[in-house]
């Protein structure tokens, strides 16, 4: 017989046993390998489907932009999906290690792919959703317009799944023990605030010669698709997938590294940009393209010349914009315009030197007794002067003074340039290539672009352009350095006016007129000096390619989007208050002001990139 023994536990041990073990351990992650390649798989199959759709019609109507109706032949819309897609497809080979390409991710990996999705997504619904409201209802689509919106959808979900960049494909993807997965929305905000770029593995030297030529063609590619996009979706759309593929480009690494091999390659970089340039009036079939071409160049030659003043010497102009009226008022007074009152005709070259000169000489009249003043109350000054040009000359018309301008009819019928017996005003066959009137003018603009260019950069890495930035640090201190503050400042000031000048002459002819409504402070339209001073902002003050791509924006925008002319300057004052948020140093940063508003949080810890392109120039 068999005795069993109980023991009976002592008062107060389960209350202890219970007491320490706690509560039940949160339920671990999945295996982060295995996500990584169900997220893979699920991004894959989703940009291959979106790729696939845009070969198949998405309406079946032609009354919406951009005809979706061809099959095997993407258009409009279908463009910025199957652009998106492609992109897609890359990173996600990229981050699966695939030689060859694993150079497009040199910062990051996951972060990238999950900004594309979005945009893919983004663009994709928003054009099945203007297909919606325009046509009457979802019954308008076709096929392809739902394996488009599912294909997206996709891939967004299986770029949730990856893990984040902290750092890639490292021990640090898998989440602590005992910890959960993170939410999509903080993986999210991990991808738009991901960790700056790393070290890439260097290329070969006509690798990095390819890659500069490549990314010169792409950018003539995307700034010829944004002026030919229809108004409305079509460019809504372009916007939209811009808004997310420049981010994500940022996040992969991609400009920063770029920028390094453009230091390394100058040469190069320059030729293949001036011949891109250079290529753009040929892909064009159309002249009212070429035409907002030209208006860009000189809306973005002007606002490089204000940066000069404002982003270097860090005075604020607010009346530029007659600086450009000076110019182009003094161009249509010796051009030998009809109504003009002095009725001389010069030479084009020596019209623009005497455009120059005498915007040189208002901005030394302007700038002798004024620059003096500090903060608003120079700006006030220089706003006044802006009125007092544009009021000026338009009581210039023989009644209320005498009758130089013609008052607010302005100076009509200016003829065209003709350079060397080149009359800019006819068409000319180069090369085998026709250029049309506003495709002869964009090439005379795009020099003087060049030679803008040019001084900025000098000035810049000169020993004036190292006191210039001095003074807009810290004027006190610039002084107790020996720095002659109001001497550099009034030459930056008239260099400024005088570059502005120069390029007023142009705008004169191309124009064929002028008149004293075209230099408000605000205007609907560009150039006016609000315009002015928020595209060097926007772009990124100090910078060469800050004030281009601002510019670009800023007169785009609106000529695209006629539609939404009265609330323009509304959306604008929302656009700048979100900058100032979230990218105040702008678009495009030089290296001071990123650091300026993106201290390292600890001493010796990496600065981080902000939201945004993620670009800086040195």
């Amino acid at each position: 017989m068999t005795t069993q023994h109980t023991t009976t536990p002592a008062p107060g041990a389960a209350d202890a046993t219970t007491a320490t073990a706690g509560p039940p351990p949160l339920p671990l992650s999945p295996d982060p390998h295995t996500s990584r390649t169900r997220g893979r798989i699920l991004v894959g199959a989703g940009a291959l489907a979106a790729f696939a759709s845009t070969m198949l019609p998405w309406t079946w109507t032609s009354a919406f932009p951009g005809n979706l109706t061809i099959a095997m032949y993407p258009a409009g819309l279908q463009l910025l999906t199957l652009t998106a897609a492609v992109l897609t497809a890359a990173m996600l080979l990229a981050t699966a290690g695939v030689p060859g390409l694993r150079w497009l991710t040199p910062g990051g990996r996951h972060s990238a792919l999950l900004l594309l999705t979005l945009g893919n997504l983004a663009a994709t619904w928003y054009t099945a959703a203007a297909i919606a409201v325009e046509l009457g209802g979802i019954v308008n689509f076709e096929p392809g317009m739902w394996i488009a919106a599912a294909g997206t959808l996709l891939a967004v979900v299986g770029a949730l799944a990856l893990p984040t960049d902290l750092p890639p494909d490292t021990d640090a993807d898998r989440p602590a023990p005992g910890t959960r997965q993170s939410a999509p929305w903080q993986r999210l905000r991990r991808a738009v605030a991901a960790p700056p770029p790393g070290p890439a593995a260097p290329l070969p030297g006509w690798a990095e010669i390819l890659v500069i030529c490549a990314a010169c063609a792409a950018g003539l590619y995307v700034f010829a698709y944004g002026i030919e996009a229809e108004g409305g979706p079509p460019f809504i759309g372009f916007l939209i997938l811009a808004a997310f593929a420049f981010p994500a480009l940022a996040r992969a690494g991609l400009p920063r590294r770029l920028s390094a091999l453009t230091v390394t390659h100058r040469t190069v970089t320059l030729a293949a940009t001036f011949a891109a340039a250079l290529l753009f009036p040929i892909t064009q079939s159309n002249e009212a393209y070429t035409n907002i071409a030209v208006s860009v160049l000189i809306f973005a030659t002007v606002a490089l010349g204000l940066n000069m003043v404002v982003g270097l010497a860090g005075i604020l102009d607010l009346g530029y914009v007659a600086f450009l009226g000076v110019g182009a008022y003094t161009a249509a007074l010796v051009s030998g315009a009809e109504t003009s009152s002095l009725g001389i005709h010069v030479p084009f070259w020596a019209a623009v030197l005497i455009g120059a000169a005498v915007a040189l000489v208002f901005g030394l009249l302007i700038g002798f007794p004024s620059l003096r003043l500090h903060g608003d109350y120079l700006a006030i000054v220089t706003l006044g002067f802006g009125e007092i040009f544009r009021i000026s000359v338009q009581n210039l018309d023989g009644d209320s003074g005498p009758n130089i301008t013609n008052g607010p009819n302005g100076i009509p019928n200016i003829p065209d340039l003709k350079i060397f017996g080149f009359d800019l005003g006819q068409p000319h066959t180069v090369l085998g290539f026709e250029l049309g009137r506003f495709g002869n003018y964009y090439l005379l603009m795009l020099l003087f672009t060049a030679i803008v260019v040019t001084v900025f950069r000098r000035s810049d890495n000169s020993r004036i352009g190292r006191a210039w930035i001095a003074i807009r640090e810290d004027e006190t201190a610039a002084r107790a350095m020996g720095v002659n503050a109001f001497r550099l400042k009034l030459m930056a000031f008239a260099l400024g006016a005088t570059l502005a000048g120069m390029a007023g002459t142009v705008l004169a002819h191309v124009e064929f007129s002028v008149t004293p409504e075209s230099y408000k402070f605000v205007h609907t339209a560009p150039p006016n000096s609000a315009f002015l001073l928020i595209a060097v902002i926007l772009g990124g003050m100090g910078t060469v390619s800050g004030p281009l791509i601002g510019a670009a924006l800023l007169y785009l925008i609106p000529a695209k989007l006629q539609f939404m002319a009265d609330y323009q300057l509304l959306l604008f004052g929302i656009a700048l208050v979100l900058l100032m948020r979230f990218r105040p140093e702008g678009l495009i940063a030089d290296r001071r002001k990123q650091l300026e508003f993106h201290e390292p949080e600890q001493p010796g810890t990496p600065t981080a990139a902000a939201p945004g392109l993620g670009t800086t120039e040195a």
